[in-house]
């Protein structure tokens, strides 16, 4: 009976956490300008970097203050000063999604996260949020566990992301842009990325937008289009009977991604993703043609926020998807590879640096060495092709 007893209790179901509702988090005293105020800026910075949840064990979001996360916040803190009396500051901070392991629960926002972001916004940086997957789970809309996590989510981003009825806001969606200087941001959520409505909208923004003023656009969400990680569907295992390497178990989000935002970011020369996902860092260049010109869209895989390290685990068949898209000339290069190791992936943000029509980047490491992922041991990076002084 004993024995009963205890198989009972170990299959019993875990009980749901109390209703906690989640506090917004405060923004900071002077947010960022109207788009209008800010139309003749062109040199400035920001910070982008996602991933930021706890693991499963004790000690999670739910219970303290994440340390990890609180460490990164350190570091970009310091960055943030360094910066401020440069022809660089910064301006503001992309967050790439998962700021918490479950993002049904209150408690994890409100002790785990909101206190660390709220330190950013005292300093003044205005911070914007796109949803990842432990957030808002990956359901349909319309589904009650999607509709709590989203509530929770879009309650603790309320005073910071443009507000309901906006013409930059998607309604009913944590899916929105913003723009200042000469840089257009858009946040959108990966994990409907198959959602016809927000594909929609967004690209009624791209329609709209003015190029002359906006010359880089920015994408920021969470599941990549590419990567090297756990997330990004390699396989090296050989297909019974083959001996030929076996398809990629590629996510239905890296699908959509590919299939649908790709194409429409090549359409109007999106210049940048920010993604999360995998925790690590790694960098993609897809270049494209378009009436005799070459461009370039950069990834980066941003996610070293604070959630538990992941390491490379191969490289991502992209042939059928550089077939799919020859009209347009394709190629994607992978320009750094992530560690095989914990200790070569550490807890990271990047600094992006606008200057005209130049962006640069730095992958700034939180270990006690600095971190210098790319080839010859570098951790800056020009986002160009073109010569210099061309």
């Amino acid at each position: 009976m004993a024995a009963c007893a205890i198989v009972a209790a170990q299959q019993a179901p875990v009980p749901a956490p109390a209703w906690v509702a989640v506090k917004p988090i405060e923004p900071p005293a002077s947010p960022l300008p109207a788009e209008a105020a800010s139309a003749k800026v062109t040199r400035f910075s920001f910070i982008a970097y996602g991933d930021t949840r706890s693991g499963a064990g004790p000690g999670g979001d739910a219970e303290v203050l994440h340390p990890l996360h609180t460490k990164v916040m350190d570091r970009m803190l310091a960055k943030v000063r360094e910066l401020a009396p440069t022809p660089f500051p910064v301006r503001f901070v992309l967050q790439s999604g998962d700021a918490v392991l479950r993002g049904q629960n209150g408690a994890m926002w409100n002790t785990g996260f909101t206190p660390i972001i709220e330190r950013l916004t005292r300093a003044n940086i205005p911070y914007f949020f796109s949803v990842g997957n432990h957030d808002v789970t990956t359901t349909l809309p319309g589904d009650p566990e999607r509709a709590l996590a989203l509530h929770n989510t879009l309650t603790a981003m309320s005073k910071l992301i443009p507000p309901e009825g906006s013409p930059r806001r998607l309604s009913g969606y944590p899916t929105y842009t913003f723009g200042y200087g000469n840089m257009f941001v858009i946040a959108l959520d990966s994990n409907i990325a198959a959602d016809p409505f927000q594909l929609a909208w967004v690209g009624d923004q791209l329609d709209r937008l003015d190029r002359d003023r906006y010359r880089h656009v920015i994408a920021f969400f969470h599941h990549p289009p590419f990567s090297s990680g756990p997330h990004g569907g390699a396989s090296a295992d050989p297909a019974p009977g083959t001996g030929r390497k076996a398809p990629d178990r590629i996510e239905v989000q890296t699908t959509a991604i590919r299939n649908l935002y790709m194409p429409l970011f090549r359409k109007h020369h999106v210049r940048m993703l920010v993604t999360g996902h995998d925790h690590l860092y790694d960098h993609w260049v897809e270049r494209h043609d378009d009436q005799g010109v070459t461009y370039r869209i950069d990834t980066v895989v941003t996610g070293g926020g604070g959630a538990p390290i992941v390491t490379y685990a191969g490289e991502p068949d992209l042939r059928a998807y550089a077939a799919a898209n020859a009209a347009a000339n394709v190629k994607v290069e992978h320009l750094m590879k992530p560690g095989v190791t914990p200790a070569e992936n550490p807890n990271h943000f990047v600094l992006i640096q606008v200057d005209g029509d130049r962006l640069s980047l730095e992958v700034i490491g939180t270990g006690e060495t600095a971190y210098a992922p790319y080839p010859g041991g570098v951790s800056k990076f020009s986002l160009s092709d073109k010569k210099p002084g061309s």
